[in-house]
Order: structure tokens, then sequence, then C-alpha cells
């Protein structure tokens, strides 16, 4: 069933990847998407500024399931070469078109079927996964309600994770992905000439000591056997070579799995770089600027999942997995509020040179498989709505 839409998933996969957009604002990616969901006569409302939510109802009764999409592209210029490359300036350089294709390949098929369905389908496509808290604000517009959703699923292609072939699915139960926490710390010193610094306080060097300091709450507090990953990618600071700057600022994040080690990391992040500036007599500031949480799938409904995913490639070919990724999904906010499970289909192909990494120029997938995210959602939907 699902290879019978598949010239039309590849064709729809091609069209937005062609219009990438970023964020919120994502105009012609959501009008595409509206226009095709009202070709197949599936209500829809809009939500989180571009983002669409559509309804499937069954013929009878029953739950709710929500099959969800993201939708935003990267400010990246494409490198592929591909003939329906975008020229825009920006680029789909994670996959998120084929995301919407193979939800609006699901949408197709169980439109169809609605006299199986026992309950409704909810199609959640959603802007602003690429940091900009679009599930929350999905969430927010009340996606997850009237009808109430019971359960979610999402996938994701590409290579994250190394060991999925072409066309495999990767899952396990519990964490699959990382939280990821940004915080800002900003250390005030006093200025003077480089030649006097006991009449100064060298914001630099406290700076320093702190960053450096912020390792060791990984390396030496931390459960070696709970990942957690501590990274500044940004600093600010410095007037002159011979001037103490009273003012130095940095960026970073840290990336966890459980829930626990991210309050901790947060609190001792704190105390560390506080304690530290004061005993250098400098101050420090520091703002938790929030973040994604992990992404958890829940056991129940993971291994329902495995079970209909089976039917539809085989249990040979649903690869667990044993090491999650620490990279970030905002899927994470919806598996907080319902039971859910969040796989990745394996698009990556040495023989065909499709191997570069997400967010890169020359990301690419193999579309032979683009028909497994339709086949599976369908499976999933109509097996959980009888």
């Amino acid at each position: 069933m699902a290879k019978e839409v598949y010239e039309d998933v590849l064709s729809w996969r091609r069209d937005l990847h062609q219009i990438p957009e970023i964020g919120l604002d994502l105009e012609q990616t959501s009008a595409y998407i509206r226009a095709k969901l009202d070709q197949m006569e599936i209500p829809h409302h809009p939500a989180a500024r571009c983002g669409i939510v559509g309804l499937i109802e069954g013929e009878q009764p029953g739950p709710t399931l929500a099959l969800r999409a993201d939708m935003d592209g990267l400010p990246i210029k494409e490198e592929t070469g591909l003939p329906f490359a975008s020229t825009n300036g920006n680029m789909h350089a994670c996959g998120h078109d084929a995301h919407m294709a193979m939800l609006l390949g699901a949408a197709k098929m169980l439109s169809g079927a609605r006299s199986r369905l026992k309950g409704n389908v909810k199609l959640i496509f959603q802007p602003g996964e690429e940091g900009y808290f679009g599930a929350a604000k999905m969430i927010e517009d009340g996606c997850l309600e009237e009808p109430p959703v019971d359960a979610v699923a999402g996938l994701h292609v590409g290579q994250i994770f190394p060991e999925l072939g072409p066309g495999q699915i990767g899952v396990c139960e519990g964490p699959i992905l990382a939280a990821a926490t940004r915080f800002e710390v900003t250390v005030k010193g006093e200025s003077t000439h480089g030649a006097l610094p006991h009449l100064g306080v060298d914001a630099i060097t406290v700076a320093s000591e702190i960053i450096l300091s912020l390792q060791k709450i990984v390396s030496r507090e931390m459960d070696p056997l709970h990942p957690v990953v501590c990274t500044i990618g940004q600093i600010q600071g410095g007037e002159a070579h011979n001037i103490i700057t009273p003012r130095v600022s940095f960026e970073g994040d840290f990336r966890t799995l459980h829930e626990e080690d991210r309050h901790f990391m947060t609190d001792r992040l704190q105390q560390m770089c506080k304690s530290i500036a004061a005993a250098n007599r400098a101050e420090a500031e520091v703002n938790m600027l929030g973040g994604y949480p992990s992404t958890v799938n829940d056991p129940e409904f993971t291994a329902r999942f495995v079970e209909s995913a089976s039917k539809v490639i085989g249990s040979d070919d649903i690869i667990k997995i044993s090491k999650p990724n620490m990279g970030t999904e905002d899927m994470s906010f919806y598996l907080e509020k319902v039971p859910g499970v969040f796989f990745v289909v394996g698009t990556g192909n040495e023989k065909k040179n499709i191997v570069y990494p997400h967010h890169n120029a020359r990301f690419d997938i193999d579309e032979d498989v683009l028909w497994v995210g339709p086949a599976v959602f369908t499976r999933l939907a109509l097996d959980y709505l009888q």
C-alpha cells in the first residue's frame, strides 16, 4: 500500500526540498502542505504561526494518535548538486523535507482508510524545530487537545545512528536523544593597564579558570556511566592587547540523558561560576537560557510500535539502539505530555555516496527508502486504532 504513494512522496519531498525556510516563518512550506491536505479533504487549522494540525476522524469512536513531522530548514547554502537543490540560500540539511513528505504519504493512506479507524489520527506539521521551540509553541496552541491526544509518534531520517542500513529502523525504550541546556555567563572584573595588574581584576583569567573548571563537573562529579557533555561555544571580551579587561562573557550548553543529571549540572554550574569569580575578587552573572529536554520513548508504546513496524519491514530490520545520541530533538516536548515513540529511518547509503552528516551542505538521503516512513506510520495507526 505504501509503495502505491511512493511517487507522490518522492515528488513532495523534491518540491519541499527546493523551498526551505527558517524557524517559525514558513509561509511557502505551510501553503504547500495545506494545499495537499485540502486535496485529500483532510480538515486542518494553524498553530505556532505556520504550523498545521490536521485531523483524520475514524468512523468509530476511540483514542487519538498523533503523527508528527518538523518543517523548518537551516541557513546553509546547499552544495549537493541535485537537480532539485535549493537556490534561496537555505537548505533542508536535516531531512525535514522527507519528514513532511512521509507524513503526507501516511495522511493519504489513512484518509482512505477511515472506515477501519476506531478513533482519530492527528497530523502535526511543526515549524521551528531547529532551536525555535516549535514543539512547545504547538502544544501551547493546543495541538494535543480537541480531541486530546493519547499517544504520539515521530521519525527522523539520516545517519544519526551509523549502525542503521538503508531502510532500517532504529529505536529504543527510554532515552534516545539528549537534553540540551543553554547558559550564558558574564564575568565582571576591574580594568587597569596591563603593566599594573595588581590595580585591577582580570576578567579574562577568571573566565578561563571557570571554563576549565566546568569540565571537572563532568569528569569528577558525574556518574561516569551517565553521558554528559559540556561545551563552551562562544567567548567575548577584551579591548586591546595591553588593557586588562573588566568584562568577559561566554555561552555554551550541556547535554544530559537523565533528568537528575540535568538538575545537578544546572545547580553546580551556577555555584562553580560564582564561587570561582568570588575567589578571584570578581563577580559572575549566570543566566540559564533553557533548552530541549531529553527525548524519552515510552517503553510500553515502543513495544507496540516495534510490533507494528515489524509487520512492514521485518523484525531483522528493526535495530535496537544501545547508545543514545547526544543530539537533541524537540519531539521531546510531546513525549513529556503523552506516551509515544521517536524512531530513526536509516537513509544513508555508502554505495551511492550518501554519507554526509546532518547540517552539512552536502547532506542527502537515499530516496529509495521514502516508502518506509509512510508505511510504518500507517501500520502503527491501523494497529493502535483497532
